[in-house]
């Protein structure tokens, strides 16, 4: 088997990367937190929430839509169900299956929370780069695997 060597552009870009969104995460995060309560997984749950028919998925494809295990989905939504922000629903046909449901007060809270995670993105992310910019760097990233999923992150 040959042994491919990254070149050294390669591992900084893959560096600056991870660093970049370890980072923005962090901040975003501590917002999101100072100012709603909310972790960035919070808000990502109600967003995903939002956009889905009926406002109601499974949990299944709550964690898969968010990148969370089923065990880290289970714990996030025990703590958004005892805020009053999601309600888990039965399945009529299928007793195994269990739906996260946006309640209206979840709603309201995204709403709320949107204007200070956009501004956030705004501040930390979009204005360290021309238009230009960012149109290269959406379509080098929409590259990666799973890059192009998700959509944007307001309700």
């Amino acid at each position: 088997m040959s042994r491919q060597v990254l070149s050294e552009q390669a591992l900084a870009a893959w560096v600056g990367l991870l660093r970049g969104h370890a980072s923005l995460t962090r901040v975003l995060n501590a917002q999101l937190v100072a100012e709603h309560g909310l972790t960035i997984n919070d808000y990502e749950v109600l967003l995903q929430l939002a956009r889905a028919p009926e406002r109601r998925l499974r949990g299944v494809d709550l964690a898969e839509g968010v990148l969370l295990t089923q065990s880290g989905i289970t714990r996030l939504l025990d703590g958004l169900e005892q805020a009053g922000y999601v309600e888990r629903a039965e399945c009529l046909s299928d007793r195994r299956v269990v739906y996260a449901v946006l309640t209206d007060a979840g709603l309201e809270k995204l709403r709320e929370a949107a204007g200070t995670h956009l501004a956030g993105i705004q501040a930390q992310f979009a204005e360290r780069f021309s238009d230009d910019e960012l149109a290269t760097l959406h379509e080098l990233l929409s590259r990666l695997p799973g890059a192009g999923e998700g959509g944007a992150c307001s309700p």
